[in-house]
């Protein structure tokens, strides 16, 4: 019995805490993080310190996106397209870097209703803070996860490709 109490308690919380966030509250949250911003529900733009940032959210599906442009993705040397997927992995966090449209984005992407007022603004610290530190540091925050070793990563390697042979990949 008293477990089933504890269960009931963990549920209770879980639905007590629903976040159920909503264009209007992102409108309040985007208004007074920003330096300035226009747009309309649903879609803005706005500007942190001189950088772009665009939100779009789609309430019928449940989704959002936070997105700033880093640069043209033509000029990206092989090693910064290599740098930025390992950033992925290891500095970006809940932001990644992609390529869409000949353009290199931060992009943060979520579904809506579940967000808090803090995830957002985290989320859009993390896509500024990955558009400034590309092709630096890459990070998205103070947090990183550890990088392989190289011994770590030439076992991965050789792992990797005998399972494709396997794979006939």
């Amino acid at each position: 019995m008293k477990k089933l109490t504890i269960i009931f308690a963990v549920l209770l919380s879980l639905f007590s805490f629903s976040q159920d966030m909503t264009n209007e509250k992102l409108s309040e949250i985007y208004e007074s993080v920003s330096d300035s911003i226009q747009g309309r529900s649903g879609a803005w733009q706005f500007y942190i310190k001189d950088i772009q940032m665009i939100s779009i959210t789609d309430s019928t599906h449940n989704r959002m996106r936070i997105i700033s442009p880093i640069a043209d993705s033509n000029t990206l040397t092989d090693d910064l397209i290599k740098a930025a997927m390992i950033a992925n992995f290891h500095t970006a966090l809940d932001v990644r870097y992609a390529v869409t449209d000949g353009i290199l984005w931060s992009i943060f992407i979520h579904p809506l209703k579940e967000l808090s007022e803090h995830q957002v603004i985290d989320a859009v610290s993390q896509v500024y803070n990955a558009n400034v530190n590309f092709g630096t540091t890459f990070a998205s925050t103070g947090l990183t996860f550890p990088v392989a070793s190289q011994t770590t990563k030439k076992k991965i390697k050789k792992e990797t490709k005998s399972s494709l042979k396997k794979k006939k990949i």
